[in-house]
């Protein structure tokens, strides 16, 4: 194999390459920043370690665009032949946003923490009905484990993980069990480490800094460089690892001022990637905006994207589950905020946000918008890692609460996003964890997590250390779990949820319209409706009789669901077995659901 070593180093005087022993001087013919080898320049044939040598410096950098560091973040790069794996997923076919994602760590994911150990767990993920995987960052970061969010080289695979051979036989085994790829991608920042983007080129913004540091330079001199770097790593995962779509981080932190934002032209080379490689590819943004133009169509000056999160839906689940309101949580006491955000996809759409001290957002048009298009959850790693010590649902909330979060989340109109254990209630946590090398930044990196989520009211005492390394073995999964007690039981409701989900086409219907909410905030119960479903959750710790029917009932997390005395037998409704009594209703459980069928026999 023969790569081609060019860089774009518009900063260098000089440049060589090191490859193996060879050392070759490159040449700007074009004056664009652009290295390239001389025609005549002989270079190592088949596998080889290689970096770039700035200015007469002896020790080689490794390649901007590396796709393998055997050696780490500060070593050489090493080549790989992307086009050498013999796919064997010719015959899968993506069905685009939708279904259910399933989000995942895969450092923590399996004891091993790597992607084979991960394709050993697909059987299990097939059988659950998850319809994707959401890697989280898998990019090249320094030291052998922490989120991944870290990454400094965007077109390589962790080896800690496997590397990229790893990641192409993963994705070819998650095709082969019907499961489609996501890969959670960062394009604004770089890690504290191992980040020599600056030595070669503007690619980042001097005083114009995100929570993470500099920002990328989107918009100033030399930008349509960096652009090309982040498309050209957008087109990399699609055509060189199959992967379905991109997850891509907090773009509310990309600072762009061009006519045509990044964003946009993300979304126009996916849609030309996919166009020639004959299959839908989509984009997923991670944002803080709670602005539809992000996935209105590009020819109404949209973005084009095919989804976004709402932390919303995720704010209202757990405020009215737990009773939290410090920080981000406060406006969304109450059933009404709930409701609010089934009916309209957002709760804050123009509304006034007290944590941020000012209105946000603006409404979701329900004509340009499917409602699939927001991407849900209950539990994610954000709302999990940045809790003080890292706590699951499970910490603090019962089964039936536990329950009712799965059936709102997994009924809902949007596309729902499980977090890796919360189908089996999980009671690992999933902590904040690093491996800095260099002890200052480890201890820097602690202190300014404090201070980042200091409005949160944390505990200072109750945070786990992230440098230690029992705070990652913590966050492990214990796979012993599924198969014992109240985990079994609450894997196999969610496994009926799927299931369900799968049956009624009621509950994928995109028209964000036809959703309809009843709630009663003083007695504690909400009806969600879709279609002839609708899906009845008592909030309370008390029984409550709701109004639904008459039908039957398709699914209940407690058995004490019942009609009330006075209803049809084997009905949810109706009139009185003598015709003189109204219908009565449901009676649920404290802190639990059912799913009536308006209309079905008992």
């Amino acid at each position: 194999m023969r790569r081609d070593f060019a860089v774009w180093a518009p900063r260098a005087g000089t440049l060589e390459l090191q490859a193996g022993t060879t050392r070759l001087p490159l040449h700007e013919p074009d004056g664009d920043g652009w290295w390239r080898l001389p025609d005549t320049a002989s270079v190592p044939e088949g596998e080889a370690d290689y970096g770039y040598l700035l200015d007469g410096e002896d020790r080689a950098l490794p390649d901007p665009r590396s796709l393998r560091q055997p050696d780490g973040v500060h070593g050489l790069s090493r080549t790989f032949d992307a086009g050498a794996h013999p796919w064997r997923d010719q015959d899968w076919v993506s069905p685009g946003l939708g279904g259910v994602v399933y989000e995942l760590h895969i450092g923590t994911f399996t004891a091993e923490g790597t992607l084979d150990a991960a394709a050993g767990k697909l059987d299990y993920l097939a059988g659950l009905g998850v319809d994707y995987v959401e890697l989280l960052p898998v990019n090249a970061f320094n030291g052998t484990h922490n989120w991944g969010y870290d990454g400094v080289l965007w077109f390589a695979v962790q080896e800690s993980y496997g590397g990229p051979e790893a990641y192409q036989r993963f994705v070819d085994a998650a095709h082969a069990k019907g499961i489609g790829v996501i890969q959670d991608v960062v394009y604004n920042h770089l890690g504290p480490s191992g980040n020599y983007l600056p030595r070669f080129g503007p690619y980042l913004s001097s005083g114009s800094a995100t929570t993470w540091g500099d920002s990328v330079n989107l918009d100033g001199p030399g930008s349509d460089e960096v652009r090309r770097f982040i498309t050209d790593n957008v087109q990399m995962w699609f055509r060189d690892y199959h992967v379905d779509g991109l997850r891509l981080d907090a773009v509310h932190s990309l600072r762009d001022e061009r006519a045509v934002h990044i964003l946009e032209e993300i979304a126009a080379v996916t849609d030309t990637c996919a166009a020639e490689l004959g299959k839908p590819l989509f984009l997923v943004a991670e944002s803080d905006l709670n602005n539809p133009r992000l996935i209105e169509s590009r020819e109404l000056n949209g973005y084009g994207l095919a989804g976004q999160w709402s932390d919303d839906f995720h704010h209202a689940v757990h405020v009215n589950l737990t009773g939290e309101t410090s920080g981000y949580y406060a406006d969304f006491a109450g059933l009404g905020a709930l409701e609010k955000v089934l009916r309209d996809g957002f709760f804050h759409d123009g509304s006034y946000s007290s944590f941020r001290e000012r209105h946000h957002g603006r409404p979701i048009n329900k004509e340009r918008v499917a409602a699939p298009q927001l991407v849900v959850c209950t539990q994610n790693h954000d709302q999990i890692g940045n809790r003080a010590a890292g706590d699951r649902l499970t910490g603090s909330l019962g089964y039936g609460q536990l329950a009712l979060a799965a059936v709102l989340n997994l009924t809902a109109p949007f596309t729902p996003m499980l977090f890796m254990g919360e189908e089996f209630a999980a009671s690992t946590p999933w902590q904040f964890f690093t491996s800095h090398p260099e002890p200052e930044l480890g201890e820097a990196t602690s202190a300014g997590r404090l201070k980042e989520f200091e409005r949160m009211g944390w505990d200072p005492r109750v945070v786990p250390d992230p440098q230690d390394p029992s705070t990652f073995r913590n966050s492990k999964l214990d796979w012993t779990e599924p198969d014992t007690g109240d985990h079994a039981r609450m894997l196999e409701l969610y496994r009926r949820l799927i299931a369900l989900r799968k049956q009624n086409p009621e509950l994928t219907d995109p028209d964000l319209a036809a959703v309809s909410v009843q709630t009663d905030p003083d007695a504690g119960w909400l009806i969600l409706h879709r279609g002839p479903l609708a899906i009845c959750c008592n909030f309370a710790a008390e029984s409550r009789t709701v109004p639904a029917g008459p039908g039957a009932v398709a699914l209940a997390t407690d058995d004490g669901a019942a009609f009330a005395a006075g209803s049809a037998a084997g009905t949810a409704g109706g009139a009185s077995p003598d015709g003189a009594g109204a219908f009565a209703g449901l009676v649920l459980p404290g802190h639990s659901a059912a799913i009536v069928r308006s209309g079905a026999a008992g």
